[in-house]
């Protein structure tokens, strides 16, 4: 491990990221061997146990310590690597705009908070507006409007962005990385025309032989993969970008990571931190919202080419390992299930 540690450190950023998961975790040469077999399936997340009468943890409370253990020791082996940035001044300047761009900021709450689509972040978006009073309940239905009345950490000066990432408490949520990815393809091609047409045609045109006159909106999730595969991680659309590189997590020390798995307990935590007034809460699910349940998950990964599903996860792999998150289950005993 030392000797392809040191190694990546003559790679360039991009590459060494990769060296270090490798180094540390064997992730990478398990996909490139394809033994996939002997990762299960993803964990049921432990709920907000309560502590115990005694004042000990309770077991649900003791696992969720690991997991946040295993994430913050994952990220600061990571970080620490002499290559990697040290704030988002060292970031080149394609990706300190992205995550710039996508932290939001509450002066008078004094917090930083990275959205993630696809990970709630509508929601904390109308938790933003409420407490700045652009918005009366974070159950005000209508269209969510994802600019207006927010203030991005992008708009200010250099000055400024230093005092902030100084000073303010900084969170950001993460999701399953092959969850998230599901969760866009059904929204975006499923069900937003404007997604449809600019991506789902052009997505068509490319890889169905026999694309005729597609809209869009019949995108196959073969296709949405083989897409991500080609795609510059880069230039990637905010919605399928992995997490890593929309808020990098070397370059801004976050106080707190939650989950989505964990929604409304993680969120709890948040805004008890940031001394919201007790009228703020996390939105309840809206009706209509379908969520990515585990089976659908399940059929997804299983009827799909495993050879997409292997080439695709190193782009991930940050998102993976750095945030605890297990490898999918496509093995042909567990896709029989």
């Amino acid at each position: 491990a030392r000797s392809r540690g040191a190694a990546g450190a003559a790679l360039l950023p991009s590459m060494l990221m990769f060296g270090v998961i490798l180094a540390s975790s064997g992730l990478l040469l398990m996909i490139e061997r394809g033994i996939l077999a002997q990762v299960g399936p993803p964990p049921p997340q432990p709920p907000a146990g309560p502590w115990r009468r005694d004042g000990r943890h309770s077991p649900a409370e003791l696992e969720l310590e690991v997991l946040r253990d295993t994430r913050n020791r994952t990220i600061r082996a990571l970080c620490g690597q002499r290559s990697m940035p040290r704030s988002v001044w060292e970031l080149p300047p394609g990706q300190r705009r992205t995550v710039l761009r996508h932290l939001l900021v509450s002066d008078k709450y004094r917090f930083l908070y990275c959205y993630v689509p696809k990970v709630a972040c509508s929601n904390w978006k109308r938790i933003l507006k409420v407490l700045d009073g652009a918005l009366e309940s974070v159950d005000v239905k209508g269209k969510m409007d994802h600019q207006s009345d927010l203030v991005f950490l992008g708009d200010m000066k250099p000055e400024e962005i230093s005092y902030r990432l100084k000073h303010y408490y900084k969170f950001l949520f993460v999701r399953n990385p092959m969850e998230r990815l599901l969760s866009a393809y059904r929204n975006k091609f499923g069900e937003i025309k404007e997604y449809q047409q600019r991506y789902g045609v052009e997505i068509v045109r490319r890889y169905r032989k026999n694309a005729g006159n597609s809209a869009g909106d019949d995108v196959t999730f073969s296709e949405f993969l083989q897409y991500l595969l080609d795609e510059d991680v880069e230039r990637m659309n905010e919605h399928w970008m992995p997490i890593y590189n929309l808020c990098q997590p070397c370059a801004v020390r976050y106080d707190f990571i939650g989950s989505y798995e964990r929604l409304h307990a993680d969120a709890s935590h948040v805004l008890e931190h940031i001394q919201s007034p007790s009228f703020v809460r996390f939105p309840e699910r809206q009706a209509w919202y379908k969520p990515v349940t585990a089976e659908t998950l399940h059929y997804y990964l299983c009827n799909t080419q495993r050879r997409l599903i292997k080439e695709l996860l190193p782009k991930y792999i940050l998102d993976f390992s750095l945030f605890a998150y297990p490898l999918p289950n496509i093995t042909s005993e567990f896709c029989r299930q």
